[in-house]
């Protein structure tokens, strides 16, 4: 059974940068693609980036585009997101998760989303 466990998540100043790291245990050639997802309390999950597993191509939100980037480590089963020029809106817990399809992966829908860790809390505020 496929289950992720991200950490890199801390309090860091507007402007400022983090790495997220997402591990994998499991099956994943199973999925098609992993995704970086944020949720604050009470709210629905959003979805940030996803990575597919078959060609590497990526997909963003518009709200991150050109600050973060997504990546994979094939060897280690992990996936990084790289955060930058953080902004205090995007203080939230970030999870990853994998679906079967790409698409699924950018659709978001937390039913087609499987592994779901335990979330890092990243807090941008000075």
């Amino acid at each position: 059974q496929l289950q992720f466990v991200e950490s890199g998540g801390g309090l860091v100043q507007p402007g400022g940068s983090l790495r997220l790291s997402c591990a994998a245990s499991g099956f994943i050639p199973d999925y098609g693609g992993i995704g970086w997802f944020r949720q604050a309390p009470g709210q629905e999950h959003e979805g940030v980036s996803c990575v597919s597993l078959s060609d590497g191509s990526t997909w963003y939100a518009d709200s991150v585009k050109g600050r973060f980037t997504i990546s994979r480590d094939k060897d280690k089963n992990t996936v990084h997101l790289q955060m930058s020029n953080l902004k205090p809106e995007d203080t939230d817990v970030y999870y990853c998760a994998a679906a079967f399809t790409f698409r699924l992966c950018m659709r978001g829908r937390h039913d087609a989303l499987a592994g779901w860790g335990p979330g890092t809390q990243v807090t941008v505020s000075s």
